[in-house]
Formats: C-alpha cells, structure tokens, sequence
C-alpha cells in the first residue's frame, strides 16, 4: 500500500509540475497532462486541508474545548 503523500509534498510536486510547465520546449501534450496532474493534485492537497480544519479544535469562552 503506497505511504499517503503530506502536504509539504504535493506542494513540492506541484512546484515540480509548475518548472515543467514553464520551459518553452515543453509540449502542447505534455502541458496538458501536467495541467490535468496538477488540477487533481491541488484537488488532493484542498481535501487534505479542509479535513484538518474539520480537526482544529478551539477554545471557547468557557475555557472548554470545541470542534473547529
């Protein structure tokens, strides 16, 4: 079973993708399966980080604490 990837590092893939897509001798096909990467990875990292909110916990004002 592959090791869930943290958030640290599908930024660094994203940032990865990003210099790719930059180079000017990149293909029309290859940008676009890199776009098509990307939008399901920053997809992944969205999910990841709504699930951590979901997470949070904060203190109200009776000092007890609360889901986020």
């Amino acid at each position: 079973m592959a090791k869930e990837q943290t958030l640290e590092q599908m930024f660094d893939k994203l940032e990865e993708m990003i210099g790719k897509l930059e180079q000017e001798d990149i293909s029309l096909e290859e940008s676009f399966r890199l776009y098509k990467e990307g939008m399901k990875l920053i997809k992944s990292c969205n999910d990841k980080i709504d699930k951590v909110e979901k997470e949070v916990l904060k203190l109200n004002e009776n000092g007890e604490l609360d889901e986020f």
